[in-house]
């Protein structure tokens, strides 16, 4: 499940990522967060981290570097000064 996953991601950011602007405010990109909490959580934790993590991204937040978790939680990473 979990390389069925990835590859879904890697094909977004291969074949569909190039084509629109860029528009992450996170670092890392919202794709790479997805893969490396897939990697980390697992697969059904990992995408509903991804999820989130896309859910947040958006005009109104600061964004900035957000790592993956060592816990599961679907809120920013706290424990990262800006």
């Amino acid at each position: 499940m979990q390389k069925i996953l990835i590859t879904l991601v890697r094909f977004y950011q291969t074949g569909i990522s190039p084509f629109l602007p860029p528009s992450c405010r996170y670092y890392p990109t919202c794709s790479s967060y997805m893969i490396q909490a897939i990697q980390k959580h697992g697969a059904i934790k990992g995408l509903i981290m991804g999820i989130g993590r896309i859910l947040r991204c958006h005009p109104f937040v600061k964004g900035g570097y957000d790592p993956v978790p060592d816990h599961f939680t679907v809120f920013r990473n706290k424990s990262v000064n800006d």
